[in-house]
Formats: structure tokens, C-alpha cells, sequence
């Protein structure tokens, strides 16, 4: 993937985060070269194995990492919204760490700051997706999850109703 490709993948992955982060009341992360840079040389080893799993955690250093397969050319869009979607699991009224909602609680997870962002083909056109956030989320120690992981907030939604003049 070049250069420009890649930075506009990130952007798209950064963009769909924050998306996401707004409506649960976490700010906006930031895009780190650093990460993005670490996570582009992961996912071309996932792509050079065809085998996804994650990275050994003394690897990443204080990361969390979320990851993702799909057998074509996947939209950064199309990546968060299937960790995203996660959300349906996601139990608010008990919050804690759920294997099924992983992806989801990394992303919103309040007190991360930056992400990073790496995408690798495989020989046989499958694509490999890496995302790194710093400082990792998902928690486990009591109250973690309670104040990093909040509810979505209701947006509003105006409705304009234009009406013609009659002659």
C-alpha cells in the first residue's frame, strides 16, 4: 500500500473512531506516526502469515490492538463499523470486559488518546488490519470500564420543512 494510500486509510479508521468516540463522550484521538508506523509492520506480518492473531503484548509496549480480516480490500469505514457493531453486546448496566465486545470498548474508551493505524495485503488479496491505542483500554480493575466505557448519547436531529410560496 503507498504512502498516501495508507495516511488516507488511517485518516478514514481516525475519522469513523472519533465518529464514534463524540456520540459516548470521549474526546477526539489523535493519529500517532509512531503507532501507525508499528502497526502497518504488524499487519504485513499478518499478511506475509495469512494468520491473524494478536501481536505478544510485550511487543506493543502500553498498547491495546484491535485487528481485522476480511478476504478483499477493506474501506477504513467498513473496518470500525464491524468493531463498532460490537456495541449491541455491550452491556451498560453491568460494564466489564466481554471477549465479543473488545473491539467496540477500545475504541471509545475515554482515557485512550492516540491510535495508530497499518493495513497489508496477502498474496491472496486479503487485507490486514492493525489498530494500536495508547494508553491500551480495556481495564479489568475495578471502575474501568464504568467511567471509560459511557452510553451513547441521543443526537439530535433537525428537520426542515420548507413550504413554497403560493403565487
Amino acid at each position: 500500500m503507498g504512502k498516501s494510500a495508507s495516511k488516507q486509510f488511517a485518516e478514514e479508521v481516525l475519522r469513523s473512531h472519533n465518529d464514534y468516540r463524540r456520540s459516548h463522550q470521549a474526546p477526539p484521538l489523535k493519529l500517532s506516526s509512531k503507532l501507525s508506523s508499528e502497526a502497518a509492520r504488524y499487519a504485513e506480518s499478518l499478511a506475509s502469515t495469512r494468520i491473524l492473531k494478536h501481536s505478544v503484548e510485550s511487543s506493543r509496549g502500553s498498547c491495546g490492538e484491535n485487528l481485522a480480516w476480511a478476504s478483499y480490500d477493506q474501506p477504513g469505514k467498513d473496518v470500525a463499523d464491524r468493531w463498532y457493531d460490537e456495541v449491541k453486546q455491550y452491556n451498560f448496566n453491568r460494564p466489564g470486559f466481554s471477549s465479543g465486545t473488545g473491539h467496540f470498548t477500545a475504541m471509545v474508551w475515554k482515557s485512550t488518546t492516540k491510535l495508530g493505524v497499518g493495513k497489508a495485503t496477502a498474496s491472496d488479496g486479503s487485507s490486514f488490519v492493525v489498530a494500536r491505542y495508547f494508553p491500551a483500554g480495556n481495564i479489568t480493575n475495578q471502575g474501568h470500564f464504568d467511567s471509560n466505557v459511557l452510553p451513547a448519547k441521543a443526537t439530535k436531529t433537525t428537520t426542515t420543512i420548507t413550504t413554497a410560496a403560493t403565487p
